[in-house]
């Protein structure tokens, strides 16, 4: 039996294998607690996979930048904590029954076992961030974890509007989903004492990857299976969240397109999803919105520019290329 074809995003990784190794043997001992429930949830979240981009990206910017104190491996599990308690707080605001192709911790431990195992997280990461020592990640962690919250309060208020414009949205998954990205790639940059204008340089490289990496996303959703994407296809059009592929839909489409977009994410209808997915190709929305996410991608790859030549920023580009032809 042949193996499968590897892709730029695992050529990539495959640096970095042996400290993601190290970073999940500290997440799993960072993770033990007397209290049976907390470490039952922490476990069932591990257990369903996930990409881990977050870590995956602050080690090969350490790498990229010549960082190899241990503190790496800690800082990565604190971005992944942060990015977890994130998602189980989103699914119980979303009312999520499906991720990663399984239930939801939420749909299996309930709401409040889920919020309050997300709180667990947030505060042991930020017992582990204290311990790295460095004022400055303290206070980049903070701001980032600060905006993260803003963001999802903001796409709160945003719900069931259909006059949201691409910049409200852009304003929303920069600070939602972005800003951690961002500051997973500042890291390395603050811990090597770099120049503002390599800091500068990969914080732009990682919000530019994490928005790129949002909008396809919101592709996905209207491309994909749901077995293929363990998500319930439809779900922000039920939730009435706005995204890019319906932005451009509405933007493109005549008097009646629009009107049943509009009504749908008004009222959060999913009935007519089928007719709503093929206004949004037959408007050209899925080719602007993935046009989006290539003019990211090709910000993040000149972010790098400044940057020595090395194989990390070589698998950090191949990152960004990637995600052009990401299906899950």
């Amino acid at each position: 039996m042949t193996s499968p074809p590897s892709t730029p995003h695992s050529n990539a990784l495959s640096l970095i294998q042996a400290d993601m190794v190290l970073v999940d043997e500290l997440t799993k001992k960072r993770l033990d607690t007397t209290v049976p429930l907390v470490g039952e949830i922490c476990q069932y979240i591990i257990s369903a996979g996930g990409k881990r981009l977050r870590p995956a990206l602050l080690l090969l910017m350490s790498g990229a930048l010549g960082y190899k104190h241990p503190h790496r491996i800690q800082l990565a599990a604190v971005v992944e904590f942060i990015h977890t308690a994130t998602l189980l707080h989103d699914d119980v605001v979303d009312e999520s029954t499906l991720r990663r192709g399984r239930a939801t911790a939420n749909a299996s431990f309930g709401n409040p076992a889920s919020v309050l195992v997300g709180d667990f997280l947030y505060s042991r990461a930020f017992q582990m961030m204290v311990e790295c020592e460095e004022m400055r990640v303290l206070s980049l962690l903070a701001e980032a974890t600060n905006v993260i919250a803003e963001g999802e309060v903001l796409q709160l208020m945003n719900m069931h509007d259909p006059s949201i414009d691409e910049a409200g949205y852009l304003k929303v998954i920069r600070s939602k989903t972005a800003k951690l990205f961002e500051a997973s790639c500042k890291i390395p940059a603050v811990m090597t004492g770099a120049t503002a204008q390599i800091e500068s340089a990969c914080a732009e490289y990682g919000q530019a990857l994490g928005t790129a990496f949002q909008v396809i996303d919101d592709v996905l959703d209207y491309e994909g299976e749901t077995s293929e994407l363990g998500k319930n296809l439809g779900d922000d059009l039920r939730e009435g969240k706005i995204t890019l592929p319906l932005i451009f839909a509405m933007q493109r489409g005549n008097a009646s397109q629009k009107d049943l977009i509009k009504k749908a994410i008004e009222q959060g209808l999913v009935d007519q999803l089928s007719d709503i997915v093929s206004i949004v190709h037959e408007t050209g929305a899925m080719t602007a919105t993935r046009e989006a996410a290539m003019t990211e991608a090709r910000r993040a790859l000149r972010a790098l520019a400044p940057l020595g030549e090395s194989i990390y920023k070589t698998a950090l580009s191949q990152l960004a290329e990637s995600l052009l032809s990401r299906k899950t």
